[in-house]
């Protein structure tokens, strides 16, 4: 199922949502998190429907099963120019699987301007695509289509600290909030780079930072995301992200916390 379509399959009831989710939007044993991610914030939208999202943190509590994916949300301050709001993934019972909590806020002018110094890729013949390969990359990964430029691969047996994709998102129309948090989420861990072979990773908490307001006219292909590996100890790992959108503007930037089990 693509992305719009299960969009359209979205039930709302007042700041309740809940989705159906198929297996190819699977993350082994969980939904993939930047979906989990897409669902909290239009759980969070029915109580800030206008303002734009400029920071979202998830905590990723237990893995969420495949099939009725249900978000609540909550209003938890009210300002002046920005909504603070935390959603809950929650399983049948009303356990909880996955926290968010996202800052909506209008814009001010300012006198602090800065853009991302971050370089566009350049394409070389170096580049390797990362395939979907049933049963032995993840499900969710069918819906991108991905080049790797710089880097390396996961369990590639390479110890690099940063790794540089482009891809596609395979679906149809532009780039809804939807569609830039499951890119957002995209990029495999670094760290998994450094394994000699298939292991389990889990992620524990995400973060993303929206840097522009306009990113919908953009199309779902042409995107790039590089990752850094910051700082990895005693199984845990610190990554940064950022993302560039088709027209070379940096869209977003996020931090990732892991625990890799090898």
């Amino acid at each position: 199922m693509r992305l719009t379509e299960l969009i359209r399959s979205v039930v709302h009831t007042d700041n309740r949502i809940q989705v159906e989710v198929s297996d190819d939007w699977m993350q082994g044993r969980s939904v993939f998190g930047g979906l989990q991610a897409a669902i909290a914030v239009a759980a969070m939208r029915s109580l800030a429907p206008d303002l734009p999202l400029r920071t979202l943190q998830m905590t990723f509590i237990a893995p969420v099963p495949m099939g009725t994916v249900r978000a609540v949300a909550v209003l938890l301050r009210s300002g002046k120019s920005t909504q603070h709001i935390q959603a809950r993934i929650e399983d049948g019972s009303g356990a909880l699987l996955a926290l968010a909590i996202g800052v909506f806020g209008s814009g001010r002018p300012s006198r602090v301007q800065r853009e991302l110094p971050i370089d566009r890729l350049h394409e070389t013949g170096t580049s390797t695509g990362l395939p979907f390969l049933p049963g032995n990359t993840p499900n969710f990964l069918q819906h991108f289509g991905v080049t790797l430029h710089e880097g390396a691969l996961p369990f590639a047996n390479t110890p690099v600290h940063t790794n540089r994709y482009s891809l596609d998102l395979h679906d149809e129309g532009t780039t809804t909030e939807w569609h830039l948090l499951a890119i957002a989420d995209f990029v495999p861990p670094v760290a998994l780079s450094w394994m000699d072979s298939a292991v389990p990773g889990s992620s524990l908490t995400w973060m993303l930072e929206l840097l522009v307001e306009d990113y919908t006219t953009q199309p779902l292909q042409g995107w790039q995301i590089g990752a850094e590996l910051v700082a990895a100890g005693d199984g845990y790992t610190s990554q940064s992200t950022w993302i560039i959108a088709p027209d070379g503007r940096a869209v977003a930037l996020s931090r990732q916390s892991m625990v890799v089990f090898a």
